[in-house]
């Protein structure tokens, strides 16, 4: 019987006032302790400022966006590259739009279109290139410069930002112009501290807010008319995705709350001892809403790991080692790294991970990490009443739902890739697997709350991480003795609101294909 009352969250007020990782960079905790007290608030104001630019209407400045919009797109020759943009953006998501059939014409013109729509265009055309397994290769490929290679700022412009970010805090001894990597929201620079440490700095890009307001409510306002007129924008809440884009987009621009994220995911890891993985301290004095200077971290991105480290790499253990740390802590501390494309996942000497941009991150409350818990026991067994159930205890189904039908519906989806079925679910079959059960949900009006759908793509870019260091291994099988780990390690937890499921007895015995 699932308890009626799920177990709180660990404290990450505490095990960040606890943690020697963060201790060992002078004044982080105490600096850290005043952003657990504020940023919360900025949080949520950002997240009702999202939920208002989303709903569509027309405003000054939206209007100038539409005719700005307008000549991008008659600049273009791109009539039909918005529409295919938001559409193919939000099926990133994992939202089961399926649009019209768009040639390698709209292609080309949407490209177009990104590169000169400016910073919006380019998050949209990020959502795209990491989106292996949900879109087609050529489109993913055609975007993947929207991840670090987007048009760079001028030295000048970086180092007047970054000096006057820091004032009297500037204590950067060597700053080099040329950017590691320029993204939609801003571009990464090498630098040296007067002390000789070598450090990275974040510099958002100029004028984004403005820009990006006026760009959503434009999006809005598009999606809004495909609803009255393409029936499958409509069902998949097309609208819904704008409102996660703005959501996701704002918080990045506050360099603040990514240093948080930054802090209390360090926290989190050194608890769970997570000792395999390394993140970025933050510098105390150095961190401000446009410019974030953090410790340099090795590795090289983990499409590179396999020429790099050759024998070395030991991919499946590598693969096991990534899905422990991200349902470790989202399972058990309610909070995860929600960007985990290339880009963002190093390797560090063939057996080690180093993450770095924590602008997207997913936090759960202890109802929704008590439904999503129940859901990986649902998955891992297959058992699709179980993971329906799950998603509407975490507010993804509207009540009301015939949550029988849905599970009918879906259960001879997840008999194919059952392990009775002889058949193994490798990472390149999950995301085809979960765009059929997105399909299913759609039809009860699935809701997009965020952090459900970062998890599911965490999950989805397991996909890319898998071909380059595993791309032969069973994900059931390596899912399972995760999950057996997890829940015997916290069976004490999950026994309040799992049942003896959670702790452990139906998971130990699920069948795992060899």
């Amino acid at each position: 019987m699932v308890g009626s009352t799920a177990p709180p969250l660990p404290d990450r007020r505490e095990l960040v006032a606890n943690s020697s990782w963060v201790a060992a960079q002078p004044g982080l905790a105490e600096l850290a302790a005043g952003w657990q007290r504020t940023l919360p608030g900025v949080r949520r104001e950002l997240e009702r400022e999202a939920e208002a630019l989303a709903r569509p209407r027309l405003w000054v400045d939206t209007i100038g966006a539409l005719a700005s919009s307008s000549w991008k797109v008659t600049t273009a020759a791109a009539p039909d590259a918005p529409l295919a943009l938001l559409t193919l953006a939000a099926s990133a998501t994992g939202l089961p739009i399926a649009p019209p059939a768009y040639g390698r014409g709209t292609l080309e013109r949407a490209e177009r279109l990104v590169r000169a729509g400016g910073p919006a265009y380019v998050k949209l055309g990020q959502f795209i290139s990491t989106a292996r397994g949900l879109l087609p290769d050529d489109w993913v490929d055609a975007f993947a410069w929207c991840r670090d290679a987007a048009p760079e700022l001028s030295p000048n412009v970086v180092l007047r930002i970054v000096r006057a970010a820091l004032r009297d805090e500037w204590r950067l001894r060597d700053f080099d112009p040329e950017p590691l990597s320029a993204a939609s929201i801003a571009q990464v620079h090498r630098a040296v501290l007067e002390d000789g440490t070598e450090v990275v700095v974040k510099v958002r890009r100029p004028g984004l807010r403005r820009r990006l307001r006026a760009d959503i409510e434009s999006f809005a306002l598009l999606a809004a008319l495909a609803e009255r007129v393409h029936p499958a924008a409509r069902t998949a809440n097309l609208s819904g995705f704008v409102e996660l884009f703005a959501e996701v987009v704002l918080q990045e621009l506050d360099f603040r709350l990514e240093a948080l994220n930054l802090v209390e995911l360090g926290a989190v890891f050194e608890d769970a001892g997570i000792d395999y993985c390394t993140l970025p301290r933050p510098y105390p004095g150095m961190v401000t809403e446009r410019v974030l200077v953090m410790e340099h971290v090795a590795g090289v991105p983990y499409t590179d790991a396999g020429d790099q480290y050759g024998a070395q790499l030991d991919g499946e253990r590598m693969i096991q080692l990534a899905i422990q740390g991200v349902l470790e802590t989202t399972l058990a501390y309610g909070i995860f790294h929600g960007d985990l494309h290339a880009g963002n996942v190093f390797i560090d000497g063939g057996d080690r991970f180093a993450l770095v941009d924590f602008g997207i991150c997913g936090r759960i409350d202890a109802t929704q990490r008590a439904a999503l818990v129940r859901y990986m026991l649902a998955f891992a067994s297959m058992d699709a009443a179980g993971q329906i159930a799950a998603m509407a205890e975490f507010g993804a189904i509207p009540a009301g739902a015939d949550a029988d039908a849905l599970a009918a519906q879906l259960q001879p989806e997840l008999d194919r890739i059952a392990p009775q079925s002889g058949e193994r679910l490798t990472f390149d079959r999950l995301g085809e697997n979960l765009s059929r059960v997105l399909r299913i949900l759609s039809a009860s009006r699935f809701r997009l709350p965020k952090e459900l759908v970062l998890f599911f793509k965490n999950v989805l870019y397991l996909t890319g991480f898998a071909a380059s260091v595993g791309p032969d291994v069973d994900l059931l099988a390596q899912i399972e003795p995760t999950l057996v780990h997890f829940t015997s390690k916290y069976a004490e937890d999950l026994a309040g609101f799992a049942g003896e499921a959670a702790a452990g007895t139906e998971v130990e015995s699920i069948a795992i294909a060899d």
